[in-house]
């Protein structure tokens, strides 16, 4: 066996792929199953704010790409939104401050539904949250996973259309957060009565050093029959 490290890349199906949005732009984005399982579930990522470095590429959604295919037998499908670039490529169109990206995310679930990818779930990361709890709350997503949630970009109105379903909303909230820590967080998402504030000592927004525990909280919430923490070795 193998110790996994930071830039360890486990064995996966990966393929480089193209989301059409109704607008017509083409994104760039990358599906990582399980190299020989079916999925048995699907996280599809959000990433950070494109106008401050967030992309798809960002530690912690390449780090899930990486490992949880054949850690969880987890799809993985991570993306970047109109005019986002990383080492995969640059999407089409321009940042609007998550407004049109509504047909980004929008995409995305087409995608997966199309592929029959199962058991789908938002991972959304920072600004990813905003998107996620604004535009992902569609009958075929099972809930959302919010890492570090600003709540910047969003809305009561959208916290409210949560509270209006059973769809699980598990946030990951960093003791020392730029923008939202637990106790205010535990405030703020009190509107949705399903939603569950896991708090993150000594983390702060990036959560950079806490990449495993990350992956443990999303695993564990999206396809509880896999046994956490995740093996430290491969």
């Amino acid at each position: 066996m193998t110790e996994i490290r930071a830039n360890t890349v486990l064995p996966a199906r990966r393929e480089a792929i193209t989301l059409l949005t109704e607008d017509g732009l083409r994104l760039v984005g990358e599906l990582a199953l399980p190299a020989q399982a079916a999925p048995r579930a699907t996280v599809i990522c959000l990433h950070p704010l494109p106008t401050h470095g967030g992309m798809m590429d960002s530690h912690l959604y390449r780090k899930a790409a990486n490992r949880l295919p054949a850690l969880a037998d987890i799809a993985v499908l991570r993306f970047n939104t109109r005019g986002t670039a990383s080492e995969s490529g640059r999407s089409e169109g321009t940042f609007d401050g998550g407004d049109a990206e509504r047909l980004d995310v929008a995409a995305a679930l087409a995608f997966a539904k199309a592929r029959n990818l199962p058991n789908v779930w938002l991972v959304g990361w920072s600004f990813g949250t905003d998107l996620a709890l604004r535009h992902g709350c569609p009958d075929e997503v099972e809930g959302a996973v919010l890492i570090s949630p600003p709540l910047r970009f969003s809305a009561p109105t959208d916290l409210a259309a949560w509270a209006g379903t059973d769809k699980p909303l598990v946030c990951l909230v960093p003791e020392f957060d730029d923008y939202l820590r637990p106790a205010q967080a535990r405030e703020r998402f009190a509107a949705v009565p399903q939603a569950r504030i896991e708090e993150f000592a000594g983390a702060k927004h990036l959560f950079v050093g806490y990449t495993e525990p990350v992956l443990d909280a999303i695993v564990a919430t999206v396809a509880p029959d896999v046994e956490v923490p995740l093996p430290k070795a491969f």
